[in-house]
């Protein structure tokens, strides 16, 4: 070869490039996303609504999105989370088996889907309808 192969890609461009060079925050593992991502306004929105919530509080800290220290609290809380629950797969929540509802349901929306795919001419529509 001419060696002309790159050996790594160029980093992606990233519009919050200010936020690399940031001291990162407690427990932060990965660069702070720009306000307007999607997933920062979900989990944002989640640990607002349910502060409770595992899934928000360990997105937020690996984010850096908190204020300092919010976000040394909660990575205590999650630390403290992870050891404790090594072997369990999160809050364990009872399994209950029975949904008799689900056959009447499924036999109405196939009822709905066949409808649709009729007046949208044909099957290869089906699929790419914006309901």
């Amino acid at each position: 070869g001419d060696g002309a192969t790159p050996s790594k890609a160029p980093p992606p461009i990233v519009q919050g490039a200010a936020t690399m060079t940031e001291q990162l925050k407690p427990g932060q593992k990965f660069p702070t996303p720009t306000p307007g991502m999607g997933d920062r306004v979900f989990y944002e929105t989640l640990l607002r609504q349910r502060p409770d919530s595992a899934m928000a509080q360990e997105w937020c800290v690996n984010y850096g999105v908190l204020e300092e220290e919010e976000a040394a609290k909660l990575f205590k809380q999650v630390t403290r989370r992870k050891k404790a629950g090594k072997s369990s797969g999160g809050t364990p929540t009872p399994t209950k088996k029975k949904s008799s509802s689900s056959s009447k349901k499924k036999r109405i929306i196939d009822e709905v889907g066949y409808d649709a795919g009729l007046q949208s001419g044909g099957a290869e529509a089906v699929g790419s309808s914006v309901l």
